[in-house]
């Protein structure tokens, strides 16, 4: 039951959920989440039974805080098992089926991202969203610049523009200091989400908050919603996106 749950090659698509298309949720079968002690670590409890991933492992966190709160997404389901609603649970899933032994791919993977980072890229035009940017993103890479020794060349437009070697190395070993698989998987999400490895590692080590974060890496939709307005599906894909923001960001915080 739960590998069909949460089996991440096959995970709901929350788009495909807000067009109503979802296919039918199984029934909750348990009365009862907690958390328990292991020595491995906090495993999650259904019923006092210890719940195994998608790839039948333990689903067992490092710390009692992070386990609590994917404990919380199981005890908030209610007549029926959603997974769109259980963020924190899939990405726990991710880090222990694939974290552990793809750790280095995905470290580099991340680091790869400021070879071409959103904060890099910006606008000519218009007055408005150049100011934006600069506001959200010139305080990220001071940030770099200063706690990371990470300094990067500035494009205008779309042309690529080949970043220092040493900027990048300091990044890779930025994203080589966070511990697999939690903390690297919660990195990897975010910088997927955000298109940022620089906000990611910022988020990481406290330069930023989540909102901060959410919205450093959103200027140029927020530029085009208050020009042009958002529709519903836009709107939805938004708050899927968001939830899983929070959940990487939140497992940051508790691993």
């Amino acid at each position: 039951m739960i590998r069909e749950l949460f089996d991440m090659e096959r995970a709901p698509d929350p788009m495909r959920a807000a067009r109503g298309t979802k296919r039918a949720l199984p029934k909750r079968f348990y009365k009862e989440a907690s958390v328990g002690a292991t020595p491995g670590g906090h495993a999650l409890l259904l019923d006092g039974k210890p719940v195994k991933t998608p790839a039948r492992l333990p689903l067992t966190l490092p710390t009692w805080a992070l386990a609590e709160a994917v404990c919380a997404e199981w005890a908030a389901q209610e007549s029926r098992i959603d997974p769109a609603r259980m963020p924190m649970t899939r990405l726990a899933n991710l880090a222990i089926d694939r974290g552990a032994e793809s750790a280095g791919a995905l470290a580099e993977e991340i680091a790869g991202y400021a070879g071409s980072d959103l904060l890099l890229y910006r606008a000519g035009q218009p007055e408005g969203l150049v100011a934006m940017q600069a506001a959200h993103w010139d305080p990220i890479l001071a940030w770099t610049g200063e706690a990371l020794g990470a300094r990067f060349v500035l494009a205008e437009g779309l042309r690529f523009v080949a970043q220092p070697e040493a900027a990048l190395a300091a990044v890779r070993a930025a994203v080589a200091a966070e511990a697999p698989p939690f903390r690297l998987a919660a990195l990897a999400s975010l910088t997927t989400l955000s298109g940022s490895a620089l906000i990611a590692l910022a988020l990481s080590r406290r330069a930023l908050d989540a909102g901060a974060a959410w919205a450093a890496a959103h200027v140029d939709e927020d530029w085009n919603i208050r020009q042009c307005g958002a529709d519903a599906e836009a709107t939805a894909r938004r708050a899927a996106r968001r939830a899983e923001f929070d959940a990487a960001a939140r497992m940051l915080a508790l691993a």
